[in-house]
């Protein structure tokens, strides 16, 4: 038997992010329901969130995020062997979205799936990509988080609709340049607390999303820090020498709560949310793609990521910006 040639290490080359056109301001959701700007942003900081078009799908977002990845990548599609999309969107689960948005983009049969963690849903798929180039069953793969919450959000439950946006990011993940050189994904710290997931849900297929906001937000700030702290432990980082921590934009209140307890600067930590809303398995990576295009990040620096949400599930890994 013939083992794949194991990498000595996995690292991101290049990231992507997509937001669809159109803009929906805090006034904008005013004119339609009982809420306010004042009052949207004093208690999850939303600003502005993108929704996506009738027509718009989580493929289409999909393809425009991992182009942008791969052109920055130096790689060609026929070098990527492997997509993974990060999802909870999808207006159907078969066919997959990956194996679509692999073809959409020139890759030609590679291995395909999609992965639903939720909002950790991108940081388990950059785990399970570093995985795959470690032990060689990969050279070079796509890791993209697509959403369309806008699909599965109740338009009159204000609870909700303020939140939730749409949008997509994307990864390309190859080994590591040179053996003698240090991994570019950290080892990830990952859980999930499943007696808790009914505090976010979809009853069944006519249904919108339902969440406890409240419980959800006593679980995010008193229970996930620890795991961050834990992926800095391991990729042998310590907190205050982070360039950047993004987290997943849940609300604005919950991840400064986090950086606060993990001990990251207001201005490391990354705040997509205002503008973006929470876009899910999409907001890491589209935090990202943004601060990287404006010049916050730049190669070399130490990132730390922590994904979380539906299911209870977290995973929180530290990376280098490539």
């Amino acid at each position: 038997m013939r083992l794949p040639q194991p990498a000595a290490g996995a690292r991101i080359l290049a990231f992507g992010g997509y937001q669809p056109d159109n803009v929906v301001t805090n006034d904008d959701l005013a004119a339609v329901m009982d809420t306010s700007d004042e009052w949207i942003r004093s208690r999850v900081g939303i600003a502005s969130r993108r929704i996506a078009g009738p027509d718009e799908t989580v493929a289409d977002m999909a393809v425009a995020a991992a182009g942008k990845a791969i052109a920055g990548s130096g790689v060609s599609v026929s070098d990527i062997d492997l997509v993974i999309v990060a999802t909870c969107s999808t207006e159907a689960p078969i066919p997959n979205a990956s194996a679509t948005v692999a073809s959409r983009l020139g890759i030609v049969a590679p291995g395909a799936y999609d992965l639903n963690a939720a909002c950790a849903g991108f940081c388990y798929g950059l785990a399970n990509a570093s995985d795959a180039v470690r032990a060689g069953t990969a050279r070079h793969v796509l890791v993209i988080g697509s959403e369309k919450m806008s699909a599965w959000v109740d338009p009159a439950d204000r609870s909700t609709r303020i939140i939730f946006a749409d949008g997509a990011g994307a990864a390309v993940v190859g080994p590591v340049a040179d053996p003698a050189d240090k991994p570019g994904i950290g080892p990830v710290v990952w859980g999930s607390n499943g007696d808790l997931a009914d505090k976010i849900h979809i009853k069944d297929r006519t249904s919108f999303l339902f969440q406890e906001g409240q419980a959800v937000f006593r679980w995010a700030t008193t229970e996930l820090y620890p795991m961050a702290l834990e992926a800095c432990q391991r990729a042998g980082v310590r907190p205050e020498d982070l360039a950047a921590f993004v987290p997943h934009q849940a609300n604005l209140r919950i991840i400064e709560s986090i950086a606060r307890k993990i001990g990251v600067p207001r201005d490391r930590l990354a705040d997509d949310i205002i503008h973006a809303g929470n876009t899910s398995s999409a907001s890491i990576p589209l935090a990202l793609a943004r601060m990287t295009e404006r010049g916050e990040l730049h190669a070399g620096m130490p990132v730390l990521l922590l994904g979380f949400g539906a299911g209870m599930c977290y995973a929180a890994q530290v990376v280098t910006v490539p």
